[in-house]
C-alpha cells in the first residue's frame, strides 16, 4: 500500500507546559505535514491541534503513538484516502 492521506486531531491539556513536547514531534515529522490548525483557547488550558498529513500508514501511527506517549495529549488519526502523487 502507498502513501494515504491521515488527518490527526489532538488535544492537549495544560498547553503551556505540553506545547514543547508536542512542538517537538511535530518538527520532527515536520516533512510529512501538510497542514497544521491549532486552536488555543485563552480561557482554558488547553489546545486542539488538527494535523493533515500525507505518509504511509506507519509513519501515521509512530506520529499518532509518539503524541499519545506525552502526558496530558491525547492524538486520534483517521486515514481519508489514497495520496494522489
Amino acid at each position: 500500500m502507498g502513501e494515504g492521506i491521515f488527518v490527526v486531531g489532538i488535544l492537549v491539556e495544560d498547553r503551556a507546559n505540553r506545547g514543547p513536547e508536542v512542538q517537538n514531534v511535530l518538527t520532527r515529522f515536520g516533512s510529512k505535514i501538510l497542514s497544521r490548525n491549532g486552536i488555543p483557547d485563552p480561557t482554558r488550558s488547553r489546545g486542539i491541534i488538527t494535523v493533515t498529513m500525507q505518509s504511509e500508514r506507519a509513519d501515521s501511527e509512530k506520529f499518532t503513538a509518539e503524541l499519545q506517549k506525552i502526558d496530558g495529549v491525547l492524538a486520534r488519526g483517521i486515514r481519508l484516502g489514497d495520496a494522489l502523487n
